[in-house]
């Protein structure tokens, strides 16, 4: 019986060839932990749209646009520190910051998007 062929690493620019049903090679899959799970399953429930709300209406303006001499309402509460399923962090109210859409989608794809966080 015939079998599958190995496919590439999703990992994008990585030429490395896994077993087909596996996403990642040895050397990518710590960068990418989990597939995708809805918003309630990563913490983003009741709770979190109540204390997100009180939130920006204590801080209602963008950090990243007020450092530059704009006044941008924030609709966003980032975790400076992406809380990767630490919920110790995730609560951390030290580590919020009310950003822009536009301002947070800028930080995820730049300073987020491929770091590795041991702890």
């Amino acid at each position: 019986m015939p079998y599958r062929p190995n496919t590439p690493c999703g990992h994008m620019g990585c030429p490395k060839l896994v077993p087909y049903g596996t996403k990642y090679c040895d050397e990518h899959k710590l960068l990418h932990p989990e597939p995708v799970r809805n918003a309630s399953k990563r913490g983003y429930d009741r709770r979190w749209r109540k204390a997100r709300e009180v939130f920006l209406n204590t801080y209602p303006l963008c950090v990243k646009c007020k450092a530059e001499g704009r006044l941008v309402k924030a609709t966003v509460v980032d975790h400076i520190k992406p809380h990767k399923g630490n919920q110790e962090l995730f609560w951390d109210k030290s580590n919020w910051q009310p950003l822009c859409k536009h301002c947070h989608d800028v930080k995820t794809m730049t300073e987020d998007r491929y770091t590795r966080y041991d702890d």
